[in-house]
């Protein structure tokens, strides 16, 4: 597995990542906590060093079992959690309040048996707090050893400005995928003004670029999917053009939708991150060997002609979510 680096302080992370959420949150039952610390273990086995979880996936549960998977290889691996929710609940609201985020950083690091963090998100920016006091609490954490790098997610170019003003924010965790591109606009040019490396959440589009859910698929009960617009039946039938570009050209290249989709997104820029999902082992190595495919430029060409005619349907939250999104 490749190496990459997330911002100026060289945090050097393996060029795919292991989003854990999925193991314990959002997308209906938790997996069992011995096959989800196996699966977590596998990923390190097969080069993954870098590691997404947060209080709010469980809550607390996801980073009681990255802890225990991953303790005895620590020093070989990148911890990436985050603050941000009242009681770690994102039902509740937001609370980045600075007594809230130290709270969260003694709890993470005894849920994840260490003793520091290596890179400390706010999960979503508080409207309340100002992000200069965020920036200063973390700064003071990373001056007491607790944390090594602090990150955004979902935040506007504006707030990231700010927070980077005080402490210098190394990632920004945001979704980015070939359904999902509004970061194009103004935040990867920033981030690569202000030499920020970006994580890309959700880079399969929630399952929907692997090819493997159509309009008729349906999905637990407990399952995010089911309230969010561009999972409607009716949304998922219009988008699914863009499946069936993927999927010829990863036809053509001897590869898997979801392949492709983690190739061009390794391809844009070579501080970006995707921290793909999964509960799957053969779901896993299938991922990863998104990371050793090279797209052409034809490839990328023809994707990108592909892309300025397809329209994708349906807003990728649900209204009181997407309100919490781009401050």
């Amino acid at each position: 597995m490749q190496k990459r680096v997330l911002g100026r302080g060289n945090l050097e992370v393996s060029a795919l990542g292991f989003g854990c959420m999925g193991l314990s949150f959002a997308y209906g039952p938790a997996m069992e906590k011995a096959g989800a610390i196996a699966l977590v273990r596998e990923a390190f086995e097969r080069g993954v060093t870098f590691f997404d979880t947060a209080e709010a996936y469980g809550p607390f549960v996801n980073e009681e079992l990255l802890g225990e998977a991953l303790k005895d290889v620590r020093d070989e691996v990148v911890i990436a959690t985050k603050f941000g929710f009242k009681d770690g609940d994102p039902r509740t609201g937001v609370d980045s309040r600075p007594e809230r985020i130290r709270q969260v950083a003694d709890a993470a690091l005894t849920r994840l048996q260490t003793d520091r963090i290596d890179l400390f998100y706010q999960h979503r920016v508080d409207p309340n707090v100002p992000l200069e006091e965020v920036a200063g609490t973390v700064k003071e954490l990373i001056g007491a050893g607790k944390v090594r790098h602090f990150g955004l997610s979902e935040a506007g170019v504006q707030s990231i400005r700010r927070a980077h003003a005080v402490q210098e924010v190394a990632a920004l965790q945001s979704e980015y995928s070939l359904w999902w591109r509004e970061p194009e606009e103004e935040v990867l040019p920033l981030c690569e003004e202000l030499g920020i490396g970006f994580v890309p959440y959700s880079p399969l589009g929630r399952g929907f670029l692997t090819g493997k859910i159509d309009a008729t698929t349906t999905f637990d009960q407990n399952d995010f999917r089911n309230v969010v617009p561009r999972f409607s039946p009716e949304a998922r039938k219009a988008n699914q053009t863009l499946v069936d570009l993927i999927g010829s050209i990863a036809a053509a290249r001897q590869a898997t939708p979801a392949q492709i989709a983690l190739a061009w997104l390794l391809a844009q820029k070579p501080w970006i991150v995707p921290i793909p999902g999964t509960t799957k082992a053969h779901r896993l190595k299938e991922n990863l060997g998104g990371a050793s495919l090279e797209l052409s430029p034809g490839d990328l060409g023809q994707i990108g002609d592909a892309l300025a005619q397809i329209k994708v349907q349906g807003d990728r939250y649900p209204a009181h979510l997407q309100a919490l999104v781009g401050r």
